[in-house]
């Protein structure tokens, strides 16, 4: 399988080419040249393949032979030995239709473990094959950090820098990267927002010097392997309803537009999804693009879900390649647009086309703690506010008709703050982080200034 860049100037790439690179060299994000399409036969026949299966079988489409069959096995054994709950990635019905698919089982507590676990493993894997070694850069909103920390600490031949937004994540998500004793890990609380330390992220990707001497490779879901792993739980929880007799809908919280995208891929692929839901909350771009047809930036604005709070959603992008006809050039020149003048008005073909699979319902600071206190006090469930965005649109796009599944993002104990506005109480950590609190930090605060943030990056090559 080959892969090409959404700005189309990077020609065709095999998979572990573009696992290593991340964001691709012309500043697009890598898609497959074709979709892969599953067959009625392979539908029938995955109906009784596990989760580990699935996942076999994922990787294998998008991978095409670049990687041995028994590797691509022991890739996927090793990446879920540190999840927490038997079935892995539970899915538990509220009600009769509505359905929680708890994510957040992993070692970071976050649904972001499921696809980095098994990146960490496919680096290890690819290096080891070209002798090469990498130096990550990444930017979080809250979860991705941990995660891919946790995927790749005292790996040999990787370096980790990850971005995060200084005061604006939690205390659990903020500890579980300061925390982290490994030599080939550096956490870095950037004074300014999330979408700043995405836009420094990709300024040294795009930087070509500075990337090839580092050898940059990317962790956040512009890599295509993030989205790759996160399909896996979309295809084997889609097939879990395929006899149900309704529409199965999935509600996403989601702010960088990469875990919906995952799902809309898995779609496309043939497995059985009418549509998908994006919850956001006070940040609402996606939200007001769907009412308007506009993708209008506006000012971030701290909510008690963090991790969704961002403007510039990096993942749109392949999905407003695809709407745009796969045309690299317009798809460049709107993005340029968007970056001059802050907004995109969408044509009413790709608006039409948008509103074909998604729905979108916005969810405020008031509507999210409710929401915690109503699910927890009537069907004793407790939920973290970025899934209670989730459950919230789920709740408001409800009929007899569908199955929705509200996709449960974290851990509630990694927002104890909001947890306890809502019910009254803290949430306990599972015992294997039960000292999180207690544990000494190690960062580097710096502010918003992308020649100082490269100067360290470098500085810090072991």
């Amino acid at each position: 399988m080959k892969y090409i860049s959404t700005r189309g100037k990077s020609g065709e790439k095999g998979f572990l080419e573009i696992l290593l690179e991340g964001l691709a060299t012309d500043g697009g994000l890598y898609v497959p040249k074709e979709y892969p399409e599953v067959t009625p036969t392979e539908l029938d026949d995955l109906s009784s393949k596990t989760y580990l299966e699935f996942a076999e079988f994922i990787i294998q489409k998008f991978s095409d032979g670049e990687i041995p069959h028994d590797v691509i096995k022991d890739i996927v054994s090793k990446s879920y030995t540190r999840f927490e709950h038997k079935d892995i990635l539970p899915c538990i019905s509220i009600t009769d239709n509505l359905h929680a698919l708890e994510l957040f089982h992993g070692p970071s507590l976050a649904f972001k473990d499921v696809a980095l676990q098994t990146l960490g493993n496919l680096f290890e894997y690819a290096l080891a094959e070209n002798g090469q070694s990498i130096n990550i850069v990444g930017a979080t909103s809250g979860d991705t950090g941990s995660a891919a920390i946790e995927a790749v600490k005292n790996r040999q031949n990787i370096n980790i820098n990850i971005l995060y937004p200084n005061n604006r994540v939690s205390e659990v998500q903020r500890r579980q990267m300061t925390t982290i004793k490994a030599n080939n890990v550096n956490s870095i609380a950037v004074n300014g927002s999330f979408d700043d330390c995405q836009d420094m992220v990709k300024a040294m990707f795009n930087d070509k010097d500075f990337r090839d001497k580092m050898n940059l490779s990317a962790v956040n879901s512009i890599n295509w392997a993030r989205i790759m792993a996160q399909v896996t739980y979309y295809a084997y929880t889609s097939m879990k309803f395929k006899d149900s007799g309704r529409k199965l809908i999935f509600s996403v919280p989601t702010g960088n537009f990469g875990n919906v995208f995952a799902g809309y891929v898995a779609k496309r692929m043939g497995f059985p999804i009418d549509k998908f839901i994006i919850a956001t909350n006070k940040n609402d771009i996606l939200y007001r693009l769907l009412e308007t047809g506009e993708m209008k930036q506006e000012k971030v604005n701290p909510s008690i879900s963090p991790s969704m709070d961002i403007q510039i959603s990096s993942n749109f992008e392949r999905l407003l390649f695809e709407l745009m006809d796969r045309d690299g050039a317009a798809l460049e020149q709107a993005m340029q647009d968007f970056r001059k003048d802050g907004s995109i008005k969408l044509g009413n073909d790709i608006y039409n086309d948008l509103k074909s699979s998604f729905i979108s319902v916005r969810c405020d600071e008031e509507d999210t703690i409710n929401t915690i206190k109503k699910y927890h006090a009537e069907y004793n469930y407790l939920c973290d506010p970025h899934t209670a965005v989730g459950l919230y649109a789920a709740e408001m796009m409800q009929d007899k008709n569908s199955d929705i599944i509200f996709l449960c993002t974290a851990h509630p104990a990694k927002f104890p703050d909001a947890i306890k506005q809502a019910v009254g109480m803290e949430p306990e950590l599972p015992s294997f982080l039960s000292d999180l609190l207690k544990r000494d930090e190690h960062f580097t605060e710096m502010d918003n200034d992308i020649e100082q943030i490269k100067e360290f990056v470098s500085a810090g090559v072991k």
